[in-house]
């Protein structure tokens, strides 16, 4: 069960034109996204990875660090696995690298083409980006005001609801009865004092990152909840507890401890986000005034019978 994230309709993102990709994540890996870091030669001094004659250098690593958005340095920091699997591809990458250098592979005229068509996309969207630039007070109050307002059915958050668990784990079938019954017991004595669930989670829940803290999971809507666990929620009152509730994982012993209406977000709530949207938005627009600038200060012809021949060919 997850922290929640602001939800806002297809129909709002359309409308805004929103072109930030958030990082991440073949399935939720912070690291696979991301372009390989620039290679860092110096191999005779300190590495955090060596792979033969390859290694990732400390800067190697923190310039990786540096070219990731805040909350997802943040993810990469306390994802151990996600980075070491990332010096691991990159080690390999780099050997490959090697092989092909010792073999002149990047001479070869299909290389070579390819290079150089990569090198002026760069520099293409480099300097197209940079003859583009929004002015720093854009949007304006009464822009972002007029944004909100326009797209002010789409700002809706979900019913939101804050839950705390006892979870119990089945690691065996057989021990499934067992394990049962101890749910059993600690949902009793947690329905009796429900103000001792907090001390009951820290004790026995075998989740020990919400163990720690008295089982909450956060505030979160229904649909990021287990199957099983959601319709428990759902018929809960605030401060209840439920009878164990079984899912594939185990067993769980929910407390409702808040409920959050749905609600409209406010501008407030939304006014990074919009700003963001509308900034890309305009970033687009300027952007193709330049180019239909750049077609409008010479005559434009088009050889038709040259690009049928071309078409022929292709064939």
């Amino acid at each position: 069960m997850t922290k929640p994230a602001m939800v806002i309709s297809a129909a709002a993102v359309a409308l805004l034109v929103v072109a930030v990709a958030l990082v991440v994540r073949p399935g939720n890996d912070p690291v696979a996204a991301q372009q390989p870091a620039p290679v860092i030669s110096a191999n005779n001094g300190p590495a955090v990875a060596r792979l033969g004659n390859q290694q990732v250098s400390p800067e190697e690593l923190q310039a990786l660090l540096a070219a990731v958005p805040p909350q997802t340095r943040e993810q990469l920091r306390g994802n151990r696995e996600a980075l070491e699997r990332w010096i691991r591809s990159r080690l390999a990458e780099k050997a490959v690298l090697e092989q092909a250098d010792a073999q002149g592979w990047a001479q070869r005229p299909d290389v070579v083409r390819q290079t150089r068509a990569a090198t002026e996309q760069i520099v293409f969207r480099d300097y197209l980006q940079s003859v583009s630039q929004v002015p720093a007070d854009y949007p304006s109050a009464a822009e972002l005001q007029q944004a909100y307002d326009a797209g002010k059915a789409n700002w809706q958050t979900p019913a939101l609801y804050r839950v705390s668990q006892i979870f119990l784990g089945v690691n065996e079938p057989q021990n499934l009865e067992a394990v049962r019954k101890q749910a059993t017991e600690l949902s009793k004595k947690a329905q009796s004092t429900p103000a001792e669930f907090a001390a009951l989670a820290k004790e026995f829940s075998q989740d020990r990152l919400t163990a720690e803290r008295g089982g909450d999971t956060g505030l979160q809507p229904l649909q990021q909840l287990v199957p099983e666990v959601r319709g428990a929620v759902a018929r809960l009152k605030v401060g209840a507890v439920s009878d164990p509730v079984q899912s594939s994982a185990g067993f769980h012993v929910i407390k409702l401890t808040e409920q959050q209406p749905a609600r409209t977000a406010t501008l407030d709530e939304l006014r990074d986000q919009l700003t963001q949207a509308l900034r890309a938005q305009r970033q687009e627009q300027i952007a193709q005034a330049y180019l239909d600038g750049m077609l409008n200060t010479a005559t434009l012809s088009i050889d038709g019978a040259e690009l049928n021949k071309v078409l022929e060919e292709k064939r």
